[in-house]
């Protein structure tokens, strides 16, 4: 399911002119490293990313997503976002790719 999120994710990066970099999750939560233009909303990007893989996910795993939403939600209405503008991205992949990935 996480890499069906991921394929996802990268499409609607694809439709805001977007390019997904890093994927990688948890059992609760994901970590995307994105770049996106600056003409892009990020509240609108990521509204988009939640919108769209909920609508997939939910239809394409329905029994085992019922389980884990969050009174009805998919997600949750809150995201982190932080720049990474500073730093290497190579810290940042690091970062990512070292989230502990469910089985």
């Amino acid at each position: 399911m996480l890499a069906r999120c991921e394929e996802i994710m990268r499409e609607v990066c694809e439709d805001f002119e977007a390019e997904l970099k890093q994927f990688n999750g948890e059992e609760e939560h994901v970590h995307l490293l994105m770049r996106y233009p600056p003409t892009v909303q990020l509240s609108r990007l990521v509204n988009s990313l939640k919108g769209v893989s909920s609508r997939y996910l939910r239809k394409e795993y329905d029994a085992h997503v019922r389980r884990y939403l969050w009174s009805g939600h998919f997600w949750s209405g809150s995201y982190f976002a932080g720049s990474c503008g500073g730093a290497p991205l190579t810290v940042a992949r690091q970062y990512i790719e070292n989230e502990q990935r469910p089985m």
